[in-house]
This record gives structure tokens, C-alpha cells and sequence, in this order.
């Protein structure tokens, strides 16, 4: 429950630190466009019209001032012309102001106003061709005042933008700390044991709910997982005991008195053959797990499926004439895609020896390689007696045998091999109806890791 509150309380203060920073950025913001932009525009002014001045006649300059005087209802405006001396001939300055640079440039000052104390200035001092010298320029002491203004105000809205940002994150937590506080109850009853539970979907769409998606798939997985262990672990011990107990049995016989060598040599032959029956069982098990985890991803090349689908024709070719079937190649449409070729070539090479298993004398089994919808499609159909609908998804679990294979030699464990060498290229396989017979297709799609978003399954 306290990572719930800590996320709320994270997310108050988020909330009051990001709003705080938005409103001193805005606040910022207006105090450089009057400080800055203001200031610049406010100088360039002045500048400009000193220059323009400059340029007047002696007598149109002077009118110019006293016009300039004239319409100054706010008393902002400071203007002068002083002879050589520094004597005042016209404006509403007696002197140069004491530190004012004469560079036609405009500079800060302050000014001693009857009655108002000082004001800040904009000044600039110029020098005329005839030696008098020109002084223009215009009060800002209303932009100081809004500096002023501006800092105090943010000073104020600081505190009541804290406090705000803070109700507002409290608010905005709580279905947080609710969707946490849900993900916490179910995930403590996962970890006691109970992989039946999974976390409930609000429907929105939102972060929590594709959180609690993906750890929903990941449940389904893990509990897919635990039963095909259990599953498998059971099968493995029925799967061994029986060649084990037939090689001890031979072992037993073989030391009773009496036998001879060549009895001896028989019950050693025979107890070969059971180990060897457990040794298949054990390899071809790590060969599915080595698989599956995804180890050969780095071999991972370009393979030529015309190439793969001849080769194991030609291997599987007199094992099928030896049984009286007809194999037939056909490779309509030649593809080359990206994976393992060794693993490629033991998936068909364990379809087509399925195929030729469990598929009559007189029979045909057929391996072809066509594209569908730009897809290449490896087919492997026979003419035996095919795979009922509702064994078609056990088939792929590890040690199943229907009734119909119980009499034909194998652990059970060739499909599980496809499944997981298909799994691990992103490939899909299907079983069907080859009326007769059953019809084996990979389709060998472009998508080498498989995905783990339970989105992207669908």
C-alpha cells in the first residue's frame, strides 16, 4: 500500500514543481519582453529621432523641440539644444546631464525631477556640425515600476501555485493509488501460489490497463508453462520406466546361471537397445528446450527452401520406396527466407517422416513448396489415415500418441520438435483434411521473434 501513497505524493509534487516552473517561465517571459524588448525598442526610438533631428535646419530644430515640448502631456520626454558653452537655447534641460557620453548612442541615466525625485532616462547626446550639441530623451520609469510589479506578483502567485499544484496532484493520485493499490492485492495472491488470479481491465486503454495486459499474458504463459513441465515430467517418467525396466529385466536374465555367451551377449544387445530408447527420449527433450529458449537465433541466415524441400526428398526417397509409397516433389513457387536452415531442414524432415510412418503401402506423400498471398507455404500431404480434429492441438504436446500410433515406432516427441523450431522463427503451422489422409502446412511468414504483446497475437 505505501507504494501506492508514495506514487500519489511523487505525483502531488510533480504537479506543484512543474506548474511552478511553468509560471516563472511565464513570468520570465514577460519580464524580458519589457525588459529587454521594451527597453531595446525604447532606445532605437530615441536614436532614430536624434539622428532625424540632427539633420532639421537650426531654426526648424528648434521648432521641432518646442513642439516636441509642447505635446509632452505626461512629462516623459527630455529634449535640449545647448550652444558650444553648454548654454540651453531651447528644451527643458538647463545643462548636459552630468555622465552622459556625446556619442549619439543611447545610454541610461537618472534625472532630478521637480517634485518626483529621480527618474530613470534614456538619453542621448549629440554633436551638430554647427557645435551646438542636441540631448533627447525619454523617461522609463514606467517600465522599472512594472519590473517591479512583475517580481512582486510572482512573488505572490508562488506560494498559491505550490499549494494549488499540490490539491490538484493530490486529486489526480487517488485513481492512481487505486489502480496501484488492485495491482498490488492481485499480484500478492500470485506470489502466494495463486496463478488462477489476473488483474483486472478498466477498459480505458490506458497505461494500467496495457500494463495489466501484458502481465495477464505473461500469467497465461507462466501457467501454460507449469502445466506442460508437470505434464512432461509425468510422461518422462513413463516414457523412461518402461525401456528401463525391460534393460534391467534383460540384465536380470543375462546373469542367471547357467546361460551361455551367446545368451549373455543377447540380454547385453537387447538392454542397448532400451538405453538407447531412453537416450532418444533424453536428447530429443534437450533438443526441444535448446529450441525453444531461442539459443540458435544467431544462426539465423538466408535459406533457400527450394534447396531444403529437395534435400530431404532425396534422403527420405528410398526409405519410402522401401515401403512401397510415392514420394512426390512439387515446387511451384522457389523462396528464400531468413532463419536456421539445419532447424528448417528437421521440422520437414520430421513431417515427411511422419508422413512416410503412418501412411500405408501403395500410399503417396507428397512435400511442396507453394506462395500464398506472397507467403512461402511448406505442404507435406500423405494418404494415410490422418489426424482427428480434436487431436490436432494435442498432437503438438510433448509424449501424446493417439491410439492409431501406438504401434508405430517413436517417442512422440517429433511435432513438439516442429512446434518449437516454427515458435522460434515466427512461423505458423496448421494440420488438415487431405481427404484422405492429413495435410501438414508451414507457412514460413516474415517474422523471426516471436511476440510477447498480447496485442500483437491477435
Amino acid at each position: 500500500m505505501r507504494g501506492g501513497r508514495h506514487a500519489g505524493v511523487r505525483l502531488a509534487l510533480t504537479a506543484a514543481v512543474t506548474f511552478s516552473l511553468f509560471t516563472s517561465l511565464l513570468f520570465g517571459f514577460i519580464y524580458w519582453r519589457t525588459a529587454v524588448v521594451e527597453l531595446r525598442r525604447v532606445d532605437n526610438g530615441v536614436e532614430r529621432d536624434a539622428r532625424a533631428l540632427a539633420e532639421s535646419t537650426p531654426e526648424g530644430l528648434l521648432r521641432s523641440i518646442r513642439i516636441r515640448m509642447a505635446a509632452d502631456f505626461h512629462r516623459i520626454t527630455f529634449a535640449a539644444v545647448l550652444d558650444a558653452d553648454g548654454r540651453p537655447l531651447e528644451g527643458n534641460l538647463e545643462r548636459l546631464p552630468p555622465g552622459l557620453t556625446v556619442d549619439g548612442q543611447a545610454h541610461r541615466t537618472e534625472m532630478a525631477v521637480p517634485g518626483a525625485g529621480t527618474e530613470d532616462v534614456v538619453m542621448v547626446g549629440r554633436r551638430l556640425t554647427d557645435g551646438r550639441l542636441l540631448v533627447l530623451g525619454r523617461s522609463i520609469d514606467s517600465l522599472a515600476n512594472l519590473h517591479a510589479a512583475l517580481i512582486r506578483a510572482l512573488e505572490l502567485a508562488i506560494l498559491p501555485a505550490v499549494l494549488l499544484s499540490l490539491v490538484a496532484g493530490a486529486v489526480m493520485s487517488r485513481p492512481l493509488q487505486s489502480q496501484i493499490r488492485a495491482i498490488q492485492l492481485a499480484t500478492r495472491r500470485i506470489i502466494q501460489g495463486d496463478l488462477s488470479g489476473r488483474l483486472a481491465l478498466s477498459g480505458s486503454g490506458d497505461q494500467f490497463d496495457r500494463l495489466a495486459s501484458s502481465v495477464n499474458f505473461m500469467l497465461d504463459e507462466i501457467a501454460r508453462l507449469l502445466h506442460q513441465a508437470q505434464s512432461t515430467a509425468d510422461n518422462i517418467a513413463h516414457d523412461l520406466r518402461t525401456p528401463l525396466t525391460r534393460v534391467r529385466t534383460h540384465l536380470e536374465r543375462g546373469r542367471a546361471p547357467g546361460k551361455t555367451h551367446a545368451d549373455l551377449q543377447e540380454a547385453v544387445d537387447r538392454a542397448i537397445v532400451g538405453l538407447d530408447q531412453a537416450l532418444r527420449v533424453i536428447t530429443a527433450l534437450l533438443r526441444i528446450g535448446h529450441v525453444e529458449r531461442g539459443h540458435r537465433r544467431a544462426n539465423f541466415v538466408a535459406v533457400d527452401l527450394g534447396t531444403v524441400v529437395t534435400e530431404i526428398a532425396d534422403l527420405f526417397e528410398p526409405f519410402a520406396e522401401e515401403k512401397g509409397l510415392r514420394l512426390r516433389v512439387d515446387i511451384a513457387a522457389p523462396a528464400s527466407i531468413h532463419g536456421d536452415r539445419d532447424l528448417l531442414c528437421e521440422a520437414v524432415a520430421n513431417l515427411v517422416d511422419n508422413a512416410v510412418k503412418f501412411t500405408p503401402s501403395g500410399g503417396t506423400v507428397t512435400l511442396g513448396l507453394h506462395r500464398r498471398d506472397g507467403v512461402p507455404v511448406i505442404v507435406v500431404a500423405d494418404t494415410g489415415p490422418g489426424i482427428p480434429v480434436e487431436e490436432r492441438a494435442a498432437v503438438m504436446g510433448r509424449f501424446y500418441r493417439s491410439d492409431m500410433s501406438r504401434q508405430v515406432e517413436g517417442c512422440g516427441l517429433g511435432l513438439s520438435l516442429v512446434d518449437a523450431i516454427v515458435t522460434l522463427h515466427g512461423f505458423r503451422l496448421a494440420i488438415g483434411d487431405g481427404h484422405p489422409g492429413c495435410v501438414v502446412e508451414m507457412a514460413c511468414a516474415a517474422a523471426p521473434v516471436r511476440a510477447l504483446d498480447p496485442a500483437a497475437s491477435h
